[in-house]
C-alpha cells in the first residue's frame, strides 16, 4: 500500500518552445520506493489521463518530449517536458499508485511567450526532535525588504515567521530568520521538529508590491528518529545557579559553538567557545566543558536574575549549516520552606520519580518539579535528563522525564497535584482541637456550678 506523504510545487511556468522540470518528493518508505510513479493531465471531463509513468508508458503525442526519472534512495521523481506548446497549459498531477487516483499533488502549468526560469524546489530532510537549516537565496542586497517563511496550503501561504519579529504561536522559541548576508541570502533555522512540520514552504523577500525572489522548499521530517525528545523547561531561583548540556553531532566539525537568547524572532549571542561573553553576562556565564563522545557541551549560568527568564538556544555552526536546540528558563523569586536549606523538597509522583510525593505547603513548585536523589549531583541538568531540586542555588527541570519518556513542550500544560490531604488540613485541625477544648471547659465549669447550688 502507498503510505505517508507527497509534496511538490503547486505552480509551474514555462516558456513557449522551452522546457520545465518538476520534482515530486515522497517519503522513502519501501511501499513508496517500488510503487508506480505517474504524471497525468486532467481533461475537461475531470479524468486524469496518464502522460508518462515509471511503468515505461508514454502517451503517443508526448513521446520524445517528456521523461520521468525516479530516485528511490532520495525519495524524489522528476518529470521533464520539452518543446512546450500553448496546449500544454493546464492542471497536472504527479503521484504514486496503481491508479491516477492514488497519492498525488495537483499543480497548474502556465505556458508564456517569455517566461522566466524558476528556481528548482529545495529538499530539506530533518529528524523528529532535531533541527534543520534552510538557505534562502534572495536578490535583495540592500536589506530593505521583509524576509519571510510561510507554509503553502490549498489556497494560500500561511505566514509562520518574518524578519519584522512576527512568529506564529506554534513556533514560539523554535524558529529564527537570520540577518541577510552580503549576497542577500539568509537562513531559516528550525528546531524541536515535529511530524506536522513536514510540507511545502516558501521563503524569500517581500516588498511593497508583494512577494518576490521566492524559493520553494519541501521539508520532510523523518518520524523514525533516534533523537531523544529533550525537556524544554529549566527552572532556577534568583541568586542561584544552574547548568545544562547542549547537544551537537559528535561526528561533526564545527567552527563555533554558542548560546544565544531567543526573543521576538531574533537570537543575539550571549556566549561562544572563543571566549566571548555578552556584557551583562560576563563573570556569571561560561562553557565549563565538552563531551565529544556524547556530543554535548555544558553551559553554566550563575547569580540568576529575574530578567534571565526566557528562551535560550544552544547552537553549533558548520559552514551554512547550524545545529540548534531550544530550552526555556523559568526563574522563581523565592521558595518558602521550613526545612533545612540543604534539603530538597519532596514532590508529587511522576513517571520519572516513583518515590516522590507532594507537600501541600510547596504545591505551586512541587507540582512541576522532580527531586534529586540523595547524593546526586544538583548542579548539572542534561537536556535529556530529569533531575531537579527546589533548593537555593540549584536548578530545576520542569516536566521531569527520563530518556525514552516524553517531556512537556511549550504548548502542553502541567497537571496539578491531586494529593489525598487537603491544603486546609493544617489550618482546620488546630482550630478544631481548640474548639473541643473550649467546649469541654465550658461543660466542666457548668457541672461544677450546678453542684454548688443548694438542693430544693
Amino acid at each position: 500500500p502507498v503510505s505517508s506523504s507527497l509534496f511538490g510545487s503547486r505552480f509551474l511556468t514555462g516558456g513557449l518552445g522551452g522546457s520545465i522540470t518538476h520534482r515530486c518528493f515522497y517519503s522513502p518508505t519501501p511501499a513508496n520506493k517500488y510503487e508506480r510513479k505517474y504524471w497525468c493531465k486532467i481533461a475537461a471531463n475531470g479524468v486524469c489521463y496518464t502522460i508518462v509513468s515509471s511503468s515505461s508508458y508514454t502517451l503517443g503525442e508526448y513521446r520524445g518530449r517528456v521523461a520521468l526519472g525516479d530516485a528511490p534512495q532520495n525519495g524524489t521523481f522528476t518529470v521533464t517536458m520539452t518543446g512546450l506548446r500553448s496546449s500544454d497549459a493546464g492542471t497536472y498531477r504527479c503521484g504514486i499508485g496503481s491508479t491516477n487516483e492514488g497519492l498525488y499533488v495537483s499543480l497548474n502549468l502556465t505556458v508564456l511567450a517569455d517566461a522566466t526560469v524558476a528556481r528548482p524546489t529545495q529538499l530539506i530532510r530533518g529528524e523528529l526532535h532535531g533541527s534543520v537549516t534552510v538557505l534562502c537565496p534572495s536578490g535583495d542586497t540592500h536589506g530593505d525588504k521583509k524576509r519571510f517563511w510561510c507554509k503553502v496550503g490549498r489556497s494560500s501561504c500561511a505566514l509562520i515567521a518574518s524578519s519584522d519579529g512576527y512568529v506564529d504561536r506554534r513556533y514560539q522559541g523554535r524558529i529564527l530568520i537570520t540577518p541577510r548576508e552580503s549576497s542577500g541570502a539568509f537562513k531559516v533555522l528550525i528546531n524541536d521538529l515535529k511530524k506536522e512540520d513536514s510540507g511545502l514552504y516558501l521563503c524569500g523577500t517581500q516588498g511593497p508590491r508583494g512577494q518576490d525572489s521566492a524559493q520553494e522548499v519541501v521539508l520532510q521530517v523523518a518520524t523514525a528518529s533516534a533523537l531523544p525528545r529533550r525537556p524544554k523547561f529549566l527552572s532556577g531561583t534568583v541568586g542561584g545557579s544552574l547548568s545544562f548540556q547542549c547537544p551537537h553531532d559528535p561526528k561533526g566539525t564545527y567552527e563555533k559553538k554558542y548560546l544565544c537568547r531567543w526573543k521576538g524572532g531574533s537570537c543575539p549571542v550571549l556566549l561562544d567557545d572563543e571566549g566571548f561573553a555578552l556584557g551583562s553576562y560576563k563573570g556569571r556565564i561560561q562553557m565549563s566543558g565538552s563531551d565529544p563522545e556524547r556530543g554535548t557541551y555544558t553551559v553554566v549560568l550563575r547569580q540568576l536574575r529575574e530578567e534571565d527568564a526566557g528562551w535560550y538556544w544552544c547552537g553549533a555552526r558548520s559552514g551554512h549549516t547550524e545545529l540548534t536546540a531550544s530550552l526555556k528558563l523559568l526563574i522563581h523569586k523565592e521558595i518558602c520552606s521550613s526545612r533545612h536549606p540543604g534539603t530538597a523538597t519532596p514532590v508529587r509522583p511522576t513517571s520519572a520519580s516513583p518515590a516522590a510525593h507532594s507537600t501541600p505547603r510547596h504545591r505551586s513548585i512541587a507540582d512541576m518539579t522532580g527531586t534529586v536523589p540523595k547524593g546526586a549531583s544538583m548542579g548539572t541538568v542534561p537536556m535529556g535528563t530529569s533531575m531537579g531540586t527546589v533548593t537555593q542555588g540549584s536548578s530545576t527541570l520542569l516536566s521531569a522525564a527520563t530518556p525514552g519518556t516524553s517531556a512537556a513542550s511549550p504548548g502542553e500544560t502541567f497537571q496539578e497535584s491531586s494529593s489525598g490531604r487537603s491544603r486546609l488540613l493544617p489550618v482546620v485541625l488546630p482550630a478544631l482541637l481548640l474548639l473541643i477544648c473550649i467546649t469541654i471547659t465550658v461543660l466542666t465549669l457548668a457541672k461544677i456550678k450546678l453542684r454548688k447550688k443548694p438542693g430544693k
